[in-house]
């Protein structure tokens, strides 16, 4: 138990699940000699005050984070961690959860497989996506599935012209282009045909959105690389969609350039749970 002292919790808001489990989560982990703290949505279901904090103090004071809800909610502490690496438990009380793969009824037994050094952590890789503006960096983002260059209205495709490495690739006429790290390749990217790819892979998966050309298919390249994509439409805007939780306007000049954030993501496993096994369950492999 020495490795964590301080736990964090985090939930999604608005969920009466979290009503009933964190006040028995509080007194598991209290009785064990640990200290727990809170994000502010969380302590809203909570009795007593005093635990709070915002979740970037969480992210610099806890040594684990416990997330309580569902891919969402991960993917948004994700992106408030900023250069901590503290790891996360994700706990899935939503939907389909490839990310947050814990069921609640296994919480207790993993928390204890933690807290005895019996766990795995997977590092998952953070692709950040820059806006460059009149030469200068207008806005970063970092995503922990994706970023996608897409427009406003569905009536009209937009021309992106992608780069690898200052390398020309292609103009791709299409309705967008996803830029994905293997473990969003299971999101958007999947819809729109792309690869599934293992999360040590140290790779990303462009992805073009409906592309007008048939021959235009998913690319998987060298995480390593530095993606640089100009676009061209007509009169509808083009945004960035940082996680499809994060959505910016841009100018009709501005390009985008993404490459591999310099912190990844650590994810508390169950020491008995594989990758093929969260595939398998979620996407109802070898059914009939």
């Amino acid at each position: 138990m020495a490795m964590y002292r301080t736990v964090g919790i985090i939930s999604r808001p608005r969920q009466e699940d979290v009503a009933a489990v964190v006040p028995n989560l509080i007194a598991w982990l209290e009785s064990r000699g640990l200290s727990v703290l809170c994000d502010k949505e969380t302590g809203i279901c909570l009795p007593a005050a005093g635990r709070e904090r915002s979740r970037e103090e969480l992210a610099a004071t806890a040594d684990l984070l416990v997330v309580l809800g569902g891919d969402g909610t991960l993917l948004a502490v994700a992106r408030s961690l900023g250069e901590h690496d503290v790891p996360i438990l994700p706990v899935n009380l939503g939907g389909l959860g490839f990310l947050t793969s814990v069921k609640l009824d296994e919480l207790y037994p993993i928390l204890e497989e933690a807290l005895q050094g019996r766990s795995r952590l997977s590092e998952r890789t953070l692709l950040q996506a820059e806006i460059i503006r009149d030469g200068a960096t207008a806005a970063t983002h970092r995503a922990l599935n994706d970023a996608v260059l897409n427009k406003g209205a569905l009536s009209r495709i937009i021309d992106l012209d992608l780069l690898v490495n200052g390398d020309f690739v292609s103009t791709f006429k299409a309705d967008g282009l996803i830029i994905s790290t293997p473990t969003g390749s299971t999101a958007y990217s999947l819809a729109a045909g792309g690869p599934i790819v293992y999360p040590k892979v140290d790779a990303f998966i462009v992805t073009p959105i409906c592309p007008h050309t048939l021959t235009n298919r998913p690319l998987v390249i060298p995480d390593s690389s530095r993606i640089e994509i100009t676009f061209r439409s007509a009169d509808e805007p083009v945004y960035l969609t940082i996680d499809g939780q994060i959505g910016v306007k841009l100018q009709r000049a501005d390009h985008i350039s993404v490459s591999k954030a310099p912190h990844s993501l650590r994810l508390v496993r169950p020491a008995r749970h594989t990758y093929f096994e969260v595939l398998r369950n979620k996407l109802k492999w070898g059914e009939r």
